[in-house]
């Protein structure tokens, strides 16, 4: 039998897209999927609309990190934008090192052992080749859910994708497998929509 893809587009930014990749990887470990991560953005979701000027300006910061993500996946491999992703989640998630993306971005890159010259590709341009890149993974995420979400966006190949599953703290060992067959149950089901409550106060990052 062969192994599930489970795909989960994500932005680097978005704490609660880092905690659903983590359960994810938990769920990997007592289920027979396969993790791919895949980039949607959120600057570009929101590219054009009216916000509240910090969250703005958050937005505008945000490139960085979603192009870097499409460059690392595409001269490196999946498997090497996990690596980095997770790198870059211990330090600007976990770590708190908010104060400078790039710097943030660079140290991740090392830790992954990624080539420094994929940084390259952080500066916004836009119509290069990575923005392409970027708005076409966007696009893809975003085309199976609607433009009224955000991320995480989970998909299972076949089936529904939605938005989701937002966790926190990530769920572990058989809770992680648990909830993934569940959202797997969910998604055969043409039908489905939602399901929501009031989130708590913060992340929990444990």
């Amino acid at each position: 039998m062969s192994v599930r893809t489970v795909e989960l587009f994500v932005d680097p930014v978005c704490p609660y897209a880092w905690m659903t990749s983590r359960w994810l990887l938990h769920a990997a470990e007592v289920r027979d999927i396969a993790p791919k991560y895949s980039v949607m953005s959120l600057s570009v979701l929101n590219e054009g609309a009216e916000l509240d000027s910090g969250y703005r300006a958050m937005l505008d910061d945000s490139w960085g990190p979603a192009r870097l993500s499409i460059a690392i996946d595409r001269a490196e491999g999946n498997a090497a934008f996990s690596r980095w992703y997770t790198a870059w989640g211990e330090r600007y998630h976990v770590g708190g090192e908010h104060r400078d993306r790039r710097a943030t971005a660079v140290a991740a890159l090392a830790d992954a052992e990624l080539p420094a010259s994929l940084i390259e590709a952080y500066d916004p341009v836009a119509g290069d080749e990575t923005d392409v890149a970027l708005r076409a993974s966007h696009e893809k995420g975003i085309s199976q859910v609607g433009n009224d979400v955000g991320t995480p966006v989970i998909s299972f190949g076949d089936g529904t994708a939605y938005f989701g599953p937002v966790v926190s703290p990530a769920p572990k060992g058989e809770d992680a497998g648990k909830l993934l067959d569940a959202l797997s149950t969910m998604a055969s089901l043409e039908g489905f929509f939602e399901l929501k409550r009031s989130r708590g106060d913060g992340v929990d990052f444990s």
